[in-house]
């Protein structure tokens, strides 16, 4: 591999990459290593709880708690692509992957990523149905329909994953084998090739930016009926109620989308590493972490819930 250390322009197929992650000194490392240690046990924490609780009280059985039952579970895998190999690389001098490891975590993040994007606009969805034709939401969201919607974002997740890491893993990476990251994703590697990434920059802005604005759309058309539906309530404790609940997801919404836009679906997002590892850090640690307590906290039927189970463990 000295081929690919010493800078030189070489012809030979890399065999493996090294994340460089975060450029800075021994106690820096430390305070990042226990950082991302900390959002990662929370992000875990947090998201099993909510699994669990989603589970096991019979009362959380029903659509809405299955999408979110299925957000904490993406969140947790996408979280656990991507950190157990950033923390291992703190403590790590090397901080090697190999091709295949890099191209693996690659399409299991994008998967994951964009699978979370589709169920986020899901989720927008059934409380339009819900709160916009109540007595139809029994039949329009039953169970076969809530898993066809769930297989559907999976495939999704699953089709841009493919095409990404295809287009992406295809490419002649000779120059270098330094990923400016702390983990396998598009922008750091197109500046690894030594083949013009045109046309890949524009698959990614392109699939990015059609997910993004598609899934955004369904958002804000479900939430621009909610509202108007709201609005017309008499009672202001139910008004209250349901604007409390919507605010939850739409807290969620806006810190996804917000950050995959300003990293994937504008132009100049491959130009800048240094603020790509900052938004990075968001939305691979934070946001999965934020979620289970944007949920929990701001809903009463899951904090009733956690009570009810806590009680129990107590009894017991």
């Amino acid at each position: 591999m000295s081929p690919h250390r010493n800078g030189n322009l070489s012809v030979m197929p890399l065999q493996e990459f090294v994340l460089d992650g975060f450029e800075s000194g021994l106690q820096t490392q430390a305070l990042l290593f226990a950082l991302f240690l900390a959002l990662y046990v929370v992000a875990v924490l947090g998201n099993l709880t909510m699994m669990v609780v989603i589970t096991l009280d019979a009362r959380l059985h029903s659509p809405m708690y299955f999408f979110l039952k299925n957000l904490s579970l993406v969140d947790l895998c996408y979280s656990s692509v991507i950190a157990p190999k950033a923390l291992a690389n703190f403590l790590s001098s090397s901080k090697v992957i190999t091709f295949e490891g890099c191209a693996t975590q690659f399409f299991f993040f994008s998967l994951l990523v964009t699978t979370e994007g589709f169920l986020l606009a899901v989720m927008a969805y059934d409380r339009f149905v819900a709160i916009c034709s109540p007595l139809h939401y029994p039949i329009s969201m039953c169970p076969s329909v809530c898993a066809r919607l769930m297989l559907g974002c999976y495939s999704g997740g699953c089709l841009n994953s493919i095409l990404q890491t295809s287009f992406t893993f295809s490419l002649p990476f000779c120059s270098s084998n330094h990923i400016d990251h702390f983990f396998c994703d598009v922008p750091p590697l197109l500046k690894l090739a030594c083949a013009d990434t045109t046309t890949n920059e524009l698959v990614m802005f392109g699939l990015c930016g059609l997910i993004i604005v598609g899934t955004t759309l369904v958002v804000l058309t479900s939430y621009g009926y909610i509202t108007v539906t709201i609005l017309r309530m008499r009672s202001g404790g139910g008004r209250h109620k349901l604007f409390s609940t919507c605010g939850s997801h739409m807290t969620a919404v806006s810190l996804f989308y917000g950050t995959v836009f300003v990293m994937y679906a504008q132009p100049g997002a491959v130009e800048s590493m240094e603020q790509g590892k900052v938004v990075s850090v968001f939305y691979t640690l934070v946001i999965p972490m934020l979620n289970p307590l944007i949920y929990s906290l701001r809903n009463k039927d899951v904090k009733d819930a956690l009570w009810r189970l806590g009680w129990k463990h107590t009894a017991i």
